[in-house]
Order: C-alpha cells, then sequence, then structure tokens
C-alpha cells in the first residue's frame, strides 16, 4: 500500500468532492461496503482533516446489537434520520464513535466507521493521539473521532449538506473488501458484517479478523 498522503497546509489541498445523497445505498449493509475506499472530511476551524475510510460495520433494522433497537429515543434519534446523517455517541466513558444512518426517515440502522486512513491534517491528528504512527491515528473508532475532533456537538448533521462534518469521493479507487463478523459485541455476534479494505495497515481489530 501507498503511504498516506501528507497534506497540512493549504498549498496543496486535496480535491474531494462531497457525496451526493443520491449516489448512497439505501440499505445498512449495502452502504457499510459503499463507504470504504470514500472519504470523511471535518472541516474544523483549525483547518481540515480528512481520511479515507477503510472499515465499517452495518448495524440493519431489527439487529438486536444495534442502538436503534430499543426504539427511538432522545439519544438515538439521529439513526432514524434518513441516510447519510451523523449518529455520534459516547461510550466507555472516554470515546465517541461516529455512525451513518443508512434507511429511509423512521427506520433507525446505522454504519460505524471503524478505521480511517488519515489524508489531510495528519499533524494536527498526531497532536490529539498518543501514537505517532500514521497507520495507528485513525485505527478503531474511538481514535478515529478522537484525531478527527468529531464529538456529540456534530451529532444530528447531514453528511451530505454544506457543513463542517461530511463525507466525499474516493481520492482513490479501493482495494479488495472483506468481510467478516463485527468486533467487541455479544448479541448477533455471528453476523459477517464488518467491512474493510484488505491488506491497509489502518484497519483495526485481530489479525484472524483482518486477513
Amino acid at each position: 500500500m501507498k503511504s498516506p498522503r501528507r497534506n497540512d497546509g493549504p498549498k496543496r489541498p486535496l480535491r474531494i468532492a462531497r457525496l451526493r445523497r443520491s449516489q448512497l445505498p439505501s440499505d445498512t449493509v449495502r452502504l457499510a461496503r459503499y463507504l470504504i475506499g470514500k472519504t470523511l472530511v471535518h472541516d474544523h476551524p483549525a483547518g481540515r482533516l480528512a481520511g479515507r475510510i477503510v472499515e465499517t460495520e452495518a448495524y440493519p433494522p431489527g439487529d438486536a446489537a444495534g442502538h436503534a433497537y430499543i426504539g427511538q429515543t432522545a439519544r438515538n434519534r439521529s439513526l432514524f434520520k434518513r441516510r447519510a446523517h451523523a449518529y455520534i455517541y459516547f461510550i466507555y466513558g472516554s470515546s465517541f464513535m461516529v455512525n451513518v444512518s443508512s434507511e429511509h426517515p423512521g427506520v433507525g440502522a446505522g454504519v460505524l466507521l471503524r478505521a480511517i486512513e488519515p489524508l489531510e491534517g495528519i499533524e494536527r491528528m498526531k497532536r490529539r493521539s498518543k501514537s505517532k504512527q500514521v497507520r495507528d491515528l485513525g485505527r478503531g473508532p474511538g481514535r478515529l473521532a478522537k484525531v478527527m475532533r468529531i464529538d456529540r456537538g456534530l451529532d444530528g448533521i447531514d453528511l451530505c449538506a454544506l457543513g463542517p462534518l461530511w463525507l466525499g469521493r474516493a481520492v482513490r479507487p479501493a482495494g479488495r473488501i472483506a468481510v467478516s463478523v463485527r468486533i467487541g459485541i455479544t448479541r448477533e455476534a455471528h453476523r459477517k458484517l464488518r467491512f474493510y479494505e484488505r491488506g491497509n495497515p489502518c484497519v483495526s481489530g485481530p489479525k484472524r479478523l483482518c486477513r
């Protein structure tokens, strides 16, 4: 795999086109696969942060492992918005998780973004991380949110509209996409709903699930 492109200043910004909602599959599992290789962008006041999405997990309607399973609440209502809205929650007392709503309005489901390959704002990401290795900066959903400076203040934002947090098209084609069971859950743990770019060192999880 080529080394992630480093770009922290305004001299040579990456040209990233926004994804349109009409381009996104209106099915959770298909969306989770589709997002591999696409770009997550945060236009933060301190400068743009961007990364290629290299790992996702699908939580489709009726999935007992998903936050929407209990029905709509004040906490999870962003999951019930039409596809491509951010659902962000806090977990383990330390980490935010970034999800993309994935179905029609009123249907609760989402795609968890598990890992990114840093593209832009890498030096700023390093200042937010304990690791200085580029491959580790966004390796795992908690690290992803931290280095991308994403928190609950961005919950519910439309990722296909003009705004600070958005989804972009791929800056280069995705490699081979592999599938495995999801990580760190107990309910419906047998379902193969985790997608990742095979061979990408930024992918999280145990080696046996990254082959």
